[in-house]
């Protein structure tokens, strides 16, 4: 009969190192999302599901598709996309593009990123899609792609519309998608400024300017959404993600992403509980010519712990066994459990290190004929 086998897994160097959770944060943000994109270890949400009007944040996703474009080789920055009367025409932030002219690519990247322009949005719009509106259809298609959940977008701006409605959450999964899927362009939400047509304009996340790593993404305002952003810092080789919206001020936008941003690198930590390739522990084995299998993960296992340590962590290696042979090799065979006192648990996947083949033959009766008389394989 197949039974449950939990493992617990010492980790000494570890395990000295963990401690309870931190005291929650308060923020005057109407939405807040918090995350550290390495381990995805919620920090702080607030409201993070309910929809709000995004404003300029949603310049995100409409960068998103211009780099896919231009990742898969079919936009180049040296591109130039013509500018229509209603891009020259539209209102709010501006690049001050000039009706007829053609812009390259890059320009309309830094229009986009640094000076939030609503106009270099809409040429971009029109000269992949054609139009906006078959634009915003195309940014709700690679939304539902790239695991936003609740996001429909009515324009490439952020142009309030009682429709065009996103959540905290999907906004840090749409910042996390550009961080890693398109590493050799995310540089552009760093640049403090940039000049076009003679007019100079500063990157209205001044965040930038502080001296705790924050290295992008984008801010937004609207009188219906209040002041937002959406900020990504790194120290340390750790990053995390926070999304705030519904504040009153850019003042306030400031000091409540620095607050919060400076919380997260201090209060949590993250530490290495597996690395990838190397075995963790073995599994028994049912019918097979070896009568184990080693255990191990594809990929580093990192936690996010609360800092100022004990030893309240737990690691356990859970799988239903002994596992029956034949198993393939690299096959989902078992899980590590990693939990702490306060936190949720968190279960990563662990493949079978080597191929177990069954056994055939006069060796499969026996070893059924023991199991029926003993009880054990």
């Amino acid at each position: 009969m197949s039974k449950i086998f939990l493992v617990l897994i010492s980790f000494v160097a570890l395990l000295s190192t963990l401690s309870l959770p931190a005291h929650a944060i308060e923020t005057a943000a109407k939405q807040a999302f918090l995350i550290d994109m390495d381990t995805h270890t919620v920090l702080l949400e607030k409201n993070s599901d309910e929809l709000m009007h995004p404003s300029s944040m949603s310049k995100l996703m409409t960068t998103y598709i211009l780099f896919a474009r231009m990742k898969e080789g079919r936009i180049k920055p040296t591109d130039k996309f013509p500018v229509s009367e209603k891009a020259w025409r539209t209102q709010g932030s501006k690049t001050f593009v000039h009706v007829g002219d053609e812009i390259a690519v890059e320009d309309l990247i830094h229009g986009i990123i640094i000076q939030s322009g609503n106009d270099a949005c809409i040429v971009v719009a029109e000269g992949i899609s054609g139009s906006e509106e078959a634009f915003a259809a195309e940014m709700n298609r690679v939304a539902k792609e790239i695991g936003l959940t609740k996001s429909n977008f009515v324009n490439s701006t952020g142009w309030p519309d009682d429709n065009h409605l996103t959540t905290a959450r999907d906004l840090a999964t749409l910042a996390e998608r550009i961080i890693t899927d398109f590493p050799d362009y995310y540089h552009y939400y760093s640049i403090p400024d940039y000049t076009y047509n003679k007019i100079k304009q500063q990157n209205r996340n001044r965040l930038l300017a502080s001296n705790i790593g924050v290295d992008g993404l984008k801010t937004g305002h609207t009188e219906v959404a209040g002041f937002g952003i959406t900020l990504s810092a790194i120290q340390a080789e750790r990053r995390l993600i926070l999304v705030l919206n519904g504040l009153e001020s850019d003042n306030q936008r400031v000091e409540e992403g620095d607050k919060l941003l400076r919380w997260g690198f201090r209060e949590f930590t993250n530490k290495k509980i597996a690395d990838a390739g190397v075995k963790i522990d073995d599994a028994d084995v049912f019918f097979g010519i070896q009568k184990t299998v080693p255990l191990l993960s594809e990929k580093n296992i990192n936690v996010t712990l609360p800092a100022g340590s004990d030893k309240n962590i737990s690691v356990k290696v859970k799988y239903t066994g002994p596992i029956p042979a034949p198993i393939a090799k690299g096959a989902h065979v078992a899980d590590l459990v990693v939990s702490v006192p306060g936190m949720k648990a968190v279960s990563y996947p662990l493949i079978a290190g080597e191929e177990v083949v069954k056994l055939s033959g006069i060796s499969h009766f026996m070893a059924k004929f023991k199991y029926s008389l003993t009880g054990s394989y």
